[in-house]
Order: C-alpha cells, then structure tokens, then sequence
C-alpha cells in the first residue's frame, strides 16, 4: 500500500521534500497559499534541483482550510514562528498511526509541536539543504546537499520497522536519509549548524563562497559553532569532537552563491526566524553558563530584532 505524505508548508524545504518523493512516484499533497499555490494548481510544482534537474510535477495542493484527507506521514515544513498555526491541520490529517516529522530551522520544534496536539505522535527531525521559492510554484534546490535526520523521541515507543521504512522510501527518492538513535543530539547538531552559517551570512551578508574559503567569515563561523558545542555539552548533549570539521564539511558541499534563508529574509524585510537561529542559541547559552564571545558580537549588531 502506498505511503500518502502530507507537506505542511511547500517552501524550500517542503517544496524540495515534495518533489523528490513526487519524482519517486509517491502520493504527495501540499499544503501552500496565495499566489504560490495558484502556481502549483494550474501548472504543477516546478522543481529547479541540481541533483533531480527541472520538473514541472502534478502535486494535490490545498489551503489549511481546503484540506479534508488524510495522511500517513506528515512533514512539518513551515518557518518557526509559525508553529502555533498548524494544530488545525494536523489534527485533521492524522489518522491514529499517523507519523509526523518536523523538519525546521530551530531546536526543539518535536516537542513543541507534541504539546500542541498531544493525541498524534509526532517524532522529530532536521534538514540540511539549501532550498527556496525562486518564483510563485517554484522551488530552487541548490548543490548536492539534501539531507534528512529523523527519529523517535525519548519515551516514545514507535516500531523501528516503520521507522526505517520510511528511511528507505526517503532515499529510493534520492534523499539521503538518517532514522537517528539519538535524534535531541543530532537536531541540536543541525541547530548549532545552521545558526553558524544563518549568522556568519548574516553579519557579512556574504555567500557561501566566502565561508569556504580562509578568512574572517569562515573564523566566524567556526567561533559560532565551536561555541554552541560548548552550550550543548553543558546541557548534557553527547556531541563528538568532530562537530566542527563535520560543519565545515558540509559548508564546503554547498552551491558556492548560495544564502541562508535567514540571510535572504532579513534583506528583504521578510519575517525571519533570528529569534531562534540567533537569539534562542544565546539565551540559553548564558543559561546554562558558557562563554559565547563569537554570539556576542553577533547579537550587538541583529539587537533590534530581538524579541
């Protein structure tokens, strides 16, 4: 029996998981609005991906209201600051062994989330990509990083069968694709990378290129990830001595023009997620203790957006 996959918001990241499980020949529906969804409706989802190419791909798409299906697994794509909003939908589309899987920019977003519908199990899960909407209906995949980690939370005793089934079906979709043992250390692993390269982008309003290569941003970045290893190792967080170089691995993977979201949205003026790929990683910092002289410097100058 097919898997159905539901997309709870159809940017870059959900826009990018939609059309690599749609080229697979998976049943996938996606939830988008305005203009964008107009796109999709009246000329399929256009996928822009240099590791799949160009597609235009015959997706179901909905507002959250349209909605009325059911879903077997569900991917929880929106921005951070819009987690309150999706209780709605969830709850709709949930059947009693419904998955749900976020794959967000911020720490602690499966948590979270259980707390707003407490009745469907939801895991909890990372991306590493570098994905956006280039245009209404359009999503751009840049480089050859397309990488998902997801897991089963502490207490929550979910058959590891079906778990890796949905490993397996991630990666026959060219997705490459972790079920983690450990999924609170390795989305805090994702977390204190994408603050490192979101903020260093963000403070040089720089490219990938200038993080790759020797120099202030890529001393900075590493300063910032160096830092938030520091942060999780007090919170108890099992972190190995390669976070850094394993960061920096993945830094020098990406599309050399490419930007963080983060980057794109506060150029534009756009409501960013600052608050917790920035402000969030500091608060708890000073909490827990740690020395975080590299966020110090970044916080004086991003201070008025702070929350």
């Amino acid at each position: 029996m097919k898997t159905n996959y539901l997309i709870v918001g159809t940017g870059g990241v959900g826009g990018s998981i939609a059309g690599f499980l749609a080229l697979a020949g998976h049943h996938v529906t996606c939830i988008a609005r305005g203009e964008h969804l107009k796109q999709i409706r009246e000329k399929g989802l256009h996928l822009k991906s240099d590791i799949k190419g160009d597609h235009y791909l015959k997706v179901d798409a909905y507002t959250t209201e349209e909605y009325n299906g059911k879903a077997d697994v569900i991917f929880v794509c929106v921005k951070g600051y819009s987690i309150d909003f999706i209780s709605e939908v969830l709850v709709k589309a949930a059947k009693p062994d419904t998955l749900v899987i976020p794959l967000l920019n911020v720490y602690g977003t499966g948590p979270r989330i259980q707390r707003l519908v407490p009745n469907i199990t939801v895991l909890d899960g990372c991306i590493y990509i570098v994905g956006f909407v280039s245009a209404p209906g359009e999503i751009t995949q840049m480089g050859h990083v397309l990488r998902v980690v997801f897991g089963a939370r502490p207490h929550q005793n979910i058959d590891n069968e079906r778990l890796q089934d949905i490993g397996q079906c991630l990666k026959a979709a060219s997705i490459d694709t972790i079920v983690s043992d450990d999924i609170n250390r390795d989305t805090f692993i994702k977390w204190s990378f994408i603050s490192a390269m979101a903020c260093t982008g963000a403070y040089f309003d720089c490219t990938m290129a200038a993080i790759q290569r020797a120099g202030k941003e890529r001393d900075m970045f590493t300063g910032l990830i160096s830092e938030s290893k520091l942060i999780g190792e007090k919170m108890g967080i099992p972190l190995s001595n390669n976070i850094i170089s394993k960061g920096l691995e993945i830094i020098d993977r990406l599309d050399p023009q490419s930007t963080a979201s983060l980057q794109k949205d506060i150029a534009k003026g756009h409501e960013s997620e600052i608050q917790g790929q920035l402000f969030d990683m500091i608060d708890l910092g000073r909490q827990v203790g740690a020395t975080i002289p590299t966020y110090d410097i970044v916080e004086q100058k991003f201070l008025s957006f702070r929350k």
